[in-house]
């Protein structure tokens, strides 16, 4: 039985997010769909918080219930993150799941002599500031709840070198420093704060990354291929379905403070 399966069939029998609240930045495509969807399958209620209206409002549509709302946010600014994380809490009276996955990638360019310092400022303000924020706010409201938990997605590259460009690279080095500072903070008020990082996953973040003469007619499969060839772990194709299911584990079943980074070669040998 596949590790997608296998996760399925264990938790078919029950919702595990029951009851909760969840907000999911960068909601409307690629992981942040995926986690949405799989958020509203288990029983959250979940807030589509994203800079693009059209598909984040396609999105809300195409699950179509009143349990799911659509809020504009660009995370690099905090007005909109303290308006999303507020239009959730009047809305559904809560928030227990913060989800930052907002993120960039930044141009693909290896050669740090040629890297245009603006791109990674731009990356930075997405990738760490968006995550900051999310936590900030975040927390605002579940300390007095007493409760609660955040989940930003960092990346394989939050814990090696050379897997992407240097500005992305660093950034998510940063959101696992964060992740640890802020759950040393937040815990002793009842907040979980832990972070996934996924190896390579064909979205339209990382597909532009592949190396040129790796390029074929069925970009998937070379997608694939390449980051098969790459991966410590052989044997294992990460989709963006698979995410979600550790952002709905980390918030469903650990408890206490947990700083821990998890790297998809990790995650899928504990399977």
């Amino acid at each position: 039985m596949s590790a997608a399966a296998s996760w399925t069939s264990s938790s078919a029998k029950r919702r595990r997010l029951e009851g909760k609240v969840a907000l999911v930045t960068g909601g409307a495509t690629c992981i942040g769909e995926a986690i949405v969807r799989l958020f509203r399958e288990h029983g959250a209620k979940v807030c589509i918080a994203d800079i693009e209206d059209e598909p984040g409002q396609q999105l809300r549509d195409a699950i179509g219930d009143q349990d799911v709302m659509f809020v504009h946010c660009d995370v690099t600014v905090e007005d909109d993150v303290s308006r999303a994380v507020d239009a959730v809490a009047e809305r559904f009276g809560a928030l227990d799941v913060m989800v930052n996955n907002a993120g960039i990638a930044g141009n693909k360019v290896t050669d740090i002599r040629d890297v245009d310092f603006a791109e990674v400022r731009k990356v930075f303000d997405v990738n760490v500031h968006g995550v900051f924020l999310g936590m900030k706010h975040a927390a605002r409201v579940m300390i007095p709840q007493k409760r609660g938990s955040i989940v930003s997605l960092a990346s394989v590259a939050s814990v090696t070198g050379a897997m992407g460009p240097h500005g992305y690279t660093a950034s998510k080095h940063a959101v696992l420093g964060l992740t640890k500072s802020v759950a040393g903070e937040l815990g002793r008020h009842g907040v979980r704060v832990n972070c996934v990082s996924p190896y390579a996953v064909p979205t339209a973040l990382a597909m532009p990354h592949l190396p040129q003469g790796a390029r074929a007619d069925d970009a998937l499969r070379d997608f694939l291929a390449f980051a098969g060839g790459e991966a410590n772990l052989k044997g294992v194709d990460l989709m963006p379905r698979d995410v979600p299911r550790r952002c709905s584990s980390w918030q469903a079943t650990r408890r206490g403070t947990s700083a821990r980074s998890t790297s998809w070669s990790t995650v899928a040998s504990q399977r």
